[in-house]
């Protein structure tokens, strides 16, 4: 009996190994790597800097670094995985930038005016250019105007995730994982300060992503025939910082203040990203930005963000570049989908499935064995009493 106790639970294990394999290759194998950047660039909340000392900040996670040469002047738990609130939006601009038309027209829906979060003011059946809802995205951090551009494009806000998951791998972004293209506080979504200057990084380099970041005032309309109202960028980095480009703002109420923001002066652009921050993020963008560019030529990089691996466009389902249909999908071809649903779905479970939970199988067989001595005992007592009786 103990012999095949032993094989019902050498084969359960077996098949959790089967399922949970790859998970656990992976963090295993990312676990032993050098850090992405550097060496110094780890998850510890220790601020690494080489020739000056930078100010103090009140985020957990931060990344100062230069947009041009790449170099990491300063950095604080670069590789933390946290909530990345709206500064999210800045991958999902990068996907779906070149993948647009800036004219087309797109209808509000019920759906988009009704997402939770921030909004920028989408109506349903009223008309915008995905020119105007860019505007939205970066300037109010519209939700509302995301989900609008996401549906716009082929596969829409599931074939959003997916490229944008793609493209993080691809830029080297290796703490991100998306699957809320809003930013929103949902479950298994992360990033960290390290790739969200990546992203900024890939966006500068961009003249539309460049434009929208740097807009301070737009006008969105109301509903129809109500006119307009004005809109202004929630960067107040843009406001009040000499050279500021922008960027993205986020908050939620997990997340707590995050940031990305950038400037160019004396011939450097400089880049600074802060994650989980409780008050005071543009006070700290600044005072970082500030001693950044006091200190250049002090200062040594401590690390460096990475080139991406791929420099081409993400393939659509007819080919290569930008979306041209809305016919044209990133998705899984529709036959595999239910099979790869299946084995993701199969995978998430196993791989949340406690360890102790995997003993259970063998001890609920265990009555199996134990009843049929049980029977012979009581035939044995039974045979013995006969006995006596005679």
């Amino acid at each position: 009996m103990r012999v095949l106790l032993t094989a019902c639970a050498t084969a359960v294990a077996s098949t959790a190994l089967a399922v949970t394999g790859p998970l656990a290759a992976t963090a295993v194998g990312q676990s032993a790597r050098t850090p992405v950047g550097g060496a110094q660039l780890t998850t510890e909340p220790t601020v690494v800097a080489a020739g000056a000392t930078p100010p103090a900040v009140q985020a957990s996670a931060y990344v100062l670094a230069d947009v041009d040469t790449g170099d990491i002047l300063a950095a604080k738990a670069p590789h933390a995985k946290l909530r990345p609130a709206s500064t999210l939006k800045t991958l999902t601009a990068l996907v779906l930038l070149p993948r647009l038309n800036k004219t087309d027209q797109v209808v509000g829906t019920d759906k988009d005016a009704g997402i939770i979060g921030s909004k920028v003011g989408v109506y349903p059946g009223l008309r915008y250019s995905v020119d105007l809802l860019f505007e939205g995205m970066f300037l109010a951090s519209g939700n509302d105007a995301v989900n609008a551009l996401a549906c716009h494009d082929a596969g829409g806000v599931p074939g959003t995730i997916q490229r944008m998951n793609q493209l993080a791998a691809q830029l080297g972004a290796l703490d991100t994982h998306v699957t809320d293209p809003t930013g929103l506080d949902a479950d298994g979504q992360y990033s960290s300060a390290y790739d969200l200057a990546l992203f900024a990084q890939a966006g500068l380099k961009r003249p539309d992503f460049a434009k929208y970041a740097a807009t301070k005032y737009t006008n969105f309309p109301l509903a129809k025939n109500a006119g307009s109202y004005q809109v202004a960028n929630q960067n107040k980095l843009l406001f009040n910082y000499d050279g500021a480009l922008g960027v993205k703002t986020g908050y939620t109420t997990l997340a707590r203040n995050t940031f990305v923001g950038a400037a160019r002066r004396n011939g450097h652009t400089l880049v600074v990203t802060l994650l989980n921050s409780p008050h005071g993020i543009t006070q700290d963008a600044t005072k970082l930005l500030d001693w950044g560019f006091k200190s250049y030529a002090a200062l040594s990089p401590v690390g460096t963000l990475v080139k991406p691996a791929v420099a081409a466009p993400p393939k659509t389902a007819q080919g290569e570049g930008p979306n041209t249909s809305k016919k044209s999908s990133a998705l899984p071809p529709r036959r595999n989908r239910a099979a790869l649903a299946a084995a993701a779905v199969a995978q998430s479970v196993a791989y949340r499935v406690p360890s102790w939970a995997y003993a259970l199988p063998p001890l609920l067989l265990l009555p199996l064995f134990l009843r049929r001595p049980k029977a012979l005992r009581a035939r044995a007592k039974a045979a013995a009493k006969a006995r006596l009786q005679k």
